[in-house]
């Protein structure tokens, strides 16, 4: 493994851990937002609605930049150039 290999990965490896840690800050202040909506008797169904929503796309983009991460730990795909077309068929 080359240096530049072991920067990229290390690179790679801290933009993950990185938005690992958002993504536990984020579901921490909107849990704590919502505790406090309902310690406040603010209106509950917005703040659950937004709460929700806000959780769930976080969680995708963490879901599928780690699923990137690992797939391209793994080499990607291998696959094999398509066959040139026959001409004069």
């Amino acid at each position: 493994m080359t240096l530049r290999s072991r920067l990229i990965f290390a690179g790679q490896t801290a933009s993950l851990a990185g938005i690992w840690g958002l993504l536990a800050g984020v579901i921490y202040w909107l849990s704590n937002s919502l505790r406090l909506a309902f310690e406040l008797h603010d209106l509950p169904s917005a703040t659950v609605v937004i709460t929700i929503v806000a959780m769930g796309v976080f969680i995708t983009l963490v879901g599928v930049l780690t699923y990137v991460f690992v797939g391209l730990q793994r080499g990607g795909r291998k696959t094999e150039p398509a066959p040139a077309a026959k001409e004069g068929k």
